[in-house]
């Protein structure tokens, strides 16, 4: 990478962990999917009960493996041959893990997590219950603010997770958002998380790849 998009890159980060950090939400780095899955064994207990939330970075960097084979009470809503009920017994159980572990669709520079999901399951989760929610995104996720936070979510990520899950909707025909009445519609709830109560509950790892949507 071009030394001066490093240097930009560096900054962008900086500011956003230290607006997190402000927010009462904990912020790290890492490099790549290797030191990714250092730090996870790090914030992780062994024998700790984990649930994630619906994330294509989760798959790509290779964590949903490590939960697999790790010392890990693994609630795995992606396991062979799960049935609907039994998905939405885990979506309850998430609410008392001890860790959650998800993505963001956007994470603010001024330390702000926007979401946009199509249940609630994820967002809910990242609110409240969970001891310990992780989170963990590429560098591709930083915008500058919550209103290009918005445009990212509705016109880039949100019609390539239409089309990921074969949507009948006019996103992942068109590939962007016309803020459809369709009822496979996934953008449902928009929500925004400013700030923890609890300091350090919430933690972004922000990793120096572009990963998933």
């Amino acid at each position: 990478m071009d030394n001066h998009i490093t240097w930009y890159r560096n900054k962008q980060i900086e500011r956003t962990m230290a607006n997190l950090e402000k927010h009462n939400i904990g912020a790290f780095y890492v490099a790549d999917e290797l030191a990714l899955k250092e730090k996870i064994k790090q914030l992780i207990p062994e024998h700790s009960t984990v649930a994630v939330g619906d994330s294509v970075t989760l798959g790509e960097t290779g964590i949903l493996e490590l939960l697999r084979n790790g010392c890990y009470n693994f609630l795995d809503k992606y396991r062979q041959g799960i049935s609907r009920e039994e998905k939405k017994a885990l979506y309850r159980q998430s609410f008392g893990a001890d860790t959650f572990l998800a993505s963001t669709n956007a994470l603010t520079e001024e330390g702000e997590l926007y979401n946009i999901d199509g249940n609630g399951s994820r967002v809910a989760a990242m609110i409240y219950g969970p001891e310990q929610v992780i989170i963990v995104a590429g560098i591709n996720k930083l915008v500058r603010n919550l209103e290009e936070a918005e445009k990212r979510t509705r016109h880039y990520a949100a019609p390539l997770d239409a089309k990921r899950l074969n949507k009948k909707t006019p996103c992942a025909a068109l590939g962007y958002c016309v803020d459809c009445k369709s009822e496979e519609r996934i953008c449902n709830s928009f929500v925004v998380i400013k700030r923890q109560f609890i300091k350090d509950r919430i933690k972004v790892v922000i990793v120096g790849r572009e990963l998933g949507y």
